[in-house]
């Protein structure tokens, strides 16, 4: 038996907004022939198909259950579903079970949070971040938790002085976002020690010290449903952790060889897959053992077994692909680097979306961007492109522009294509999304933003039309 829980209740009258509630009446009777129970959190009485969770819980009995409900339950039973953030493609439900939340919760130990901290979560608790890396985390050290029901960049350093708060989580975007926000005198009034996290760029890691005080830092990196992660906890800037010889041994985990052109790992003779040198960006990869296990996907056995690799280094090997492109230095420190989406092939040579988004946010006048790569007709790989927001009062200087990705970046790297938003499509964990952005590329049909075309010979950057389209479509224009 399967459930959907309804809880988006308006903040003001706790009723379901009419919204949700149309469009989960308009999907019940499929719902039901699937035999999928819904339950709504909220005030509203109960009608055909729909139960009222509020008044079952309001009459339910004080009296401890019975130990033989939980007697079948063990730490390999399924505890929730979490459902993937969706940034390359639909979001997938992860099977979570006890002894993932339970190894969770240990994070904050793992990180120095202490009995007496207080912590501030503002990440939604239907992702792994907020609900197990804060949340059950809190619970297992017995802390204060501090709940906000949304990030508020304004906000932020009034609720950690409000609340008296010393440890803070962040994800993706959020700490840019901070370093973003008008300077102040009161930047270092606070009495925050510790923050724990994944996402952070080496850059903006180096900018948030350099502000906001001496904050350690605790970079951490996992997959929701994956059987591998790390934790920096040197407060090495710009690592996701360490790695050395003994610590992959035990942990089954290596960094491969891998073709963005073909999409898949690079094999030898044998048919097996090759390690990186250092230095050299490889696909992270997990072996799927009884201590390290891979769930999978619920009720999705074929998206399941696209994150397996088999016979990576002998036959019949099993391991987990996350789909994180790393690189780690001498001293054994890894490095994120992309995501297998992201990464495109352009004139032969590997991009990385994110080094190119860091490279355009270096422009005073970019406030964030989201690259990405697109298919251009006549022209093997694909060319790079970038969304940007542009900081409040700014314009678009196309020259300044041009100027900046030719002293930084490689030609093949160089984004031939600007599209300016109002703002990113982000997920409900802050990380870009990039399905539409590829997907209308740059049709200019289909494109209502501002769009530029960067023009070799002027050395600027142009404003795309259509007839720049339509040459470079029929091509007539070679890029």
């Amino acid at each position: 038996m399967r459930f959907l829980l309804i809880c988006a209740l308006s903040q003001e009258s706790q009723q379901l907004p009419v919204y949700l509630q149309e469009a989960v009446e308009e999907v019940l009777p499929v719902l039901k022939e699937q035999e999928v129970r819904v339950f709504q959190l909220g005030e509203k009485r109960e009608q055909d198909g729909i139960i009222n969770l509020s008044e079952k819980i309001h009459a339910a009995s004080d009296e401890q259950l019975p130990p033989s409900l939980r007697s079948r339950v063990t730490m390999k039973s399924p505890a929730l579903y979490i459902y993937t953030s969706g940034t390359t493609g639909l979001p997938k439900a992860a099977v979570i079970n006890n002894e993932r939340v339970w190894l969770a919760s240990y994070l904050q130990k793992m990180s120095g949070v202490c009995s007496d901290d207080v912590i501030y979560v503002y990440l939604p608790l239907y992702h792994s971040a907020g609900f197990m890396m804060g949340l059950t985390g809190a619970i297992e050290r017995g802390i204060t938790v501090v709940l906000r029901r949304k990030f508020s960049v304004s906000q932020f350093w009034s609720d950690c002085r409000k609340h008296n708060v010393t440890v803070i989580q962040y994800i993706g975007e959020i700490m840019r976002y901070l370093c973003n926000t008008p300077k102040t005198d009161g930047d270092r009034v606070h009495n925050v020690r510790l923050a724990l996290g994944n996402g952070i760029r080496g850059e903006t890691w180096a900018e948030f010290l350099q502000r906001f005080g001496d904050v350690r830092i605790c970079e951490c990196y996992g997959a929701t449903e994956g059987n591998i992660g790390f934790v920096n906890y040197i407060g090495k800037i710009g690592a996701i952790g360490r790695t050395s010889a003994i610590m992959k041994r035990l942990a089954g985990y290596s960094f491969i060889k891998y073709d963005a052109v073909r999409e898949e790992p690079v094999r030898d003779s044998r048919g097996f897959c090759v390690e990186v040198d250092t230095g050299e960006t490889g696909l992270l990869v997990a072996k799927i053992t009884k201590l390290a296990p891979f769930s999978g996907y619920a009720n999705n056995k074929q998206q399941t077994e696209k994150k397996k690799l088999y016979n990576v280094f002998k036959q019949g090997d099993v391991y987990f692909n996350t789909g994180d492109l790393m690189k780690f230095d001498e001293q054994g420190f890894v490095y994120f680097q992309d995501r297998i989406g992201d990464t495109f092939r352009w004139k032969g040579e590997n991009v990385a979306t994110t080094e190119v988004a860091d490279i355009l946010t270096m422009v005073d006048f970019i406030e964030e961007a989201n690259v990405y790569g697109v298919k251009v007709p006549g022209h093997e790989g694909r060319i790079g492109m970038a969304a940007i927001k542009l900081k409040e009062g700014r314009g678009f200087d196309s020259s300044v522009a041009c100027k900046h990705v030719e002293s930084y970046l490689p030609m093949y790297a160089r984004p031939r294509f600007i599209r300016i938003q109002d703002m990113l499509d982000i997920t409900g964990t802050y990380k870009q999304m990039k399905v539409t952005l590829v997907e209308e590329g740059f049709d200019t049909a289909a494109i209502q933003d501002d769009m530029y075309f960067l023009d070799d010979r002027k050395k600027t950057y142009i404003p795309m039309t259509e007839d720049i389209y339509n040459s470079i479509k029929n091509e007539q224009l070679r890029l």
